[in-house]
């Protein structure tokens, strides 16, 4: 992997703006449910209900999103979803203090800030061709991929640290002044983007058709697809009562909380520093179905925690688990972009990210539905033994068998920079 985008000024504006609005959102995906614990004493199904909107826009709107990014200006798509989200965020604290906050606030503001993320996540990655050339491309995916896998880790642990300290409330005006940064590093960004190129026959319809039919009829995005969308479904579960569990069940306090959550940041940044090394030693199919099976091993340890020794189980299969699942990530994104044709990147991009978000909400539901009727306990069961049938996808593909691919660093369309800031139609990955 070489370091030339580390002297690219767009490009690090894009990747500070990036970052920040991913530690965001993945700080606000743990406040919002321990604000609604903490301060509205919410039940395991109102939990559900709740982690459900936070990522129901990928059900919703995922699948044509792709589509209609692909007919804007990614840049001000971006500074104005970054803003939209400051507004809402901003309105949590404000009905806290004074007295009128409501658990309906919460999802409709979770939903909404969901809806303003898929957006954003599209844009960035279709407005990277433009900013730093095709044969960047896949360097500029890697530097996005693990910033948004450590986000994912270590946006909750800090979510949670951040609530003992000053409270759930006043954390999230922090995460929302942190998108207004975000909209700030984005605006600075110096390249012109032009208004992509509108065809008179382009069918909404159409686009969204062929990028599905492109993920179905080959048997390793497929694969890849079907063990990501299950894997996701399982944690929709886990997060409707993993914090109920280590709250209600465990004993924790929300200081202890966010400290097992810090051990689980560290995790996910371990996986993202180690993540190129292990995938050389694997290789990128062997990695897709190996790591995912040996995190799921580790994953049994969570359930069996309790208030003594046994706390050190939790944070062990937590810290396992999430390394495991920021390597995979890094070697599918990797591996999907380097088998798809260029004019189908941001389409069958969006198509996956629409089958394997989707499936989160609906586990979420599933999970406080669970909690509710066999209680918490027995649901983190369900929730972490489900990821072994999950790997099945992959271990039963041909991924099992194959060798290491070439990873191409030029256009294999023949689609260069210059073809693309004169207005021809960006195509880029988008993050799983």
């Amino acid at each position: 992997m070489t370091s030339s985008l580390r002297h690219h000024g767009g490009f690090r504006l894009l990747w500070a703006g990036d970052t920040i609005a991913q530690f965001g959102t993945a700080i606000a995906s743990v406040v919002l449910p321990l604000l609604a614990v903490g301060a509205l004493n919410a039940t395991p199904g109102q939990m559900g209900v709740l982690v459900a909107a936070e990522t129901a826009a990928f059900l919703l709107i995922g699948l044509p999103a792709g589509a209609w990014v692909d007919r804007v200006r990614r840049r001000p798509l971006m500074i104005r979803m970054d803003l939209v989200r400051t507004a809402l965020l901003l309105s949590i604290p404000v009905a806290g203090w004074t007295g009128v906050l409501t658990f309906t606030q919460l999802v409709v503001v979770a939903l909404l800030v969901g809806t303003c993320t898929v957006f954003f996540d599209v844009a960035y990655q279709s407005y990277l061709p433009a900013l730093v050339g095709r044969e960047h491309l896949m360097e500029g995916n890697a530097k996005l991929q693990a910033s948004q896998s450590v986000a994912i880790f270590a946006g909750p642990a800090l979510g949670g640290g951040l609530t003992t300290l000053i409270g759930a409330a006043s954390t999230l005006a922090s995460t929302g002044l942190g998108y207004l940064a975000s909209a700030l590093c984005l605006s600075r960004i110096p390249l012109q983007e032009p208004m992509p190129r509108r065809l008179p026959d382009r069918n909404l319809r159409a686009e969204v058709a062929e990028g599905l039919r492109f993920v179905v009829s080959d048997r390793r995005l497929r694969a890849i697809t079907g063990c990501t969308a299950s894997w996701n479904l399982f944690f929709g579960v886990q997060g409707a009562v993993s914090i109920l569990f280590m709250v209600r069940v465990v004993g924790l306090s929300e200081a202890a909380v966010g400290v097992v959550l810090g051990f689980v940041g560290l995790g996910g940044i371990a996986g993202a520093a180690l993540s190129a090394r292990v995938i050389r030693v694997l290789g990128h199919a062997r990695a897709i179905w190996l790591v995912p099976v040996i995190g799921s091993a580790f994953g049994l340890l969570i359930p069996v925690a309790g208030p003594d020794w046994r706390l050190g189980l939790l944070v062990v299969g937590q810290v396992v688990l999430g390394s495991s699942i920021v390597v995979y990530n890094v070697a599918q994104v990797s591996y999907r972009q380097a088998i798809c044709p260029d004019h189908l990147l941001g389409r069958m991009n969006a198509s996956i990210r629409f089958l394997v978000w989707g499936t989160q909400p609906l586990g979420a539901l599933a999970g406080g539905a669970l909690g509710t009727a066999i209680g918490i306990h027995p649901t983190l069961w369900i929730a972490v033994v489900g990821p072994f049938a999950a790997c099945l996808w992959v271990v039963c593909s041909p991924l099992r068998t194959e060798g290491e691919i070439t990873v191409p660093s030029s256009n294999p369309g023949g689609t260069d920079q210059r073809e693309m800031t004169e207005g021809g139609e960006e195509r880029a990955a988008d993050q799983a």
